[in-house]
């Protein structure tokens, strides 16, 4: 069945391009809501609401960044809507008073605590699913980001990097039995020195530090705790997948797989997915079972459209 959080969750950090203050605050929402934002900063009569979803993605090159049609955006979150996916709230409403959230440490580990402080609240509608019925692969180079059929929803991902600090590393998991806040959730957003130092000359990242990411030079990882776990990396891209993919308007039940995937091979693959109407399903899931099993779901699916939710 469907939840939200029992009530309100407050939350301050720094943004992590604009360097200033940042407040959100996460709400309870209705049965079939789905996670919207609300820009309180705006205030000038435009439509302050955005829709979490797929197709309102309108940048995705240094994060994901959603937007409606009154040109109002918010960035940076990815990290949040992979916690809630990974504490299995489906609806909620998050406001925030800036155009991006708050940083964090750089992973949904802070997230993932406030969400279970406060605690969610089982709902009377069963959840919405999304079953993948036939593979979609999106290339570009070679870049790929492939969506194929499970029973369970699956992660998995290869990075290769040049620096030797990161190298090729590979991660596959299993979304399910809590794997995502154990596995998962502390891994942090990572970056290379020179990168850094090219996005503060243009403007940007104003206010990353080695306290919200792993920072990566030519001798290696500059953070004096050094990382995680020892494929931190991989892990993250995962974890930005997990925030990307739940983009697609309910909870996701196939298997993704990435090659050097990032923000924007993950929009472009729902994308390619929801262009092909035989590749997908709507399924309402009353009860989720064990890895064993996979999940329990009514045998017939929705007739609504995700674009319509």
């Amino acid at each position: 069945m469907q939840k939200t959080v029992k009530n309100t969750i407050s939350i301050e950090g720094i943004g992590l391009h604009s360097g200033v203050t940042v407040h959100m605050s996460i709400h309870p929402a209705s049965p079939d809501h789905g996670v919207t934002f609300k820009r309180v900063d705006i205030t000038d009569g435009r439509d302050n609401v955005i829709l979490a979803r797929w197709d309102k993605v309108v940048d995705a090159r240094l994060c994901t960044v959603i937007g409606n049609d009154a040109g109002v955006t918010v960035g940076t979150i990815e990290h949040v809507m992979a916690a809630l996916r990974g504490c299995g709230v489906d609806n909620a409403i998050i406001e925030v008073d800036a155009p991006e959230l708050p940083i964090m440490d750089g992973s949904s580990k802070e997230f993932v605590e406030k969400i279970e402080e406060i605690g969610t609240r089982v709902q009377s509608e069963p959840r919405r699913a999304i079953r993948i019925l036939k593979e979609i692969n999106y290339q570009e180079g070679d870049k790929t980001v492939t969506l194929s059929p499970s029973a369970l929803p699956i992660y998995s991902g290869t990075i290769q990097f040049d620096n030797q600090a990161i190298g090729t590393q590979s991660y596959e998991m299993k979304f399910v039995n809590g794997n995502f806040k154990h596995d998962m959730a502390d891994c942090r957003t990572f970056c290379m020195l020179q990168d850094v130092e090219m996005m503060r000359a243009n403007g940007l990242a104003l206010g990353g530090s080695l306290d919200n990411a792993i920072v990566v030079d030519d001798t290696g990882v500059m953070n004096e705790e050094g990382t995680r776990c020892q494929d931190e990396f991989i892990r993250h891209k995962l974890l930005d997948a997990i925030g990307d993919i739940s983009l697609c308007g309910g909870l996701f039940i196939g298997r993704y797989d990435s090659f050097k995937g990032g923000h924007d091979m993950n929009n472009k693959a729902l994308r390619a997915l929801f262009a092909d109407d035989s590749a997908w399903e709507i399924v309402d899931m009353y009860l989720e079972v064990d890895e064993a099993e996979g999940f329990m779901y009514d045998e017939k699916p929705r007739i609504s459209a995700v674009s319509a939710a």
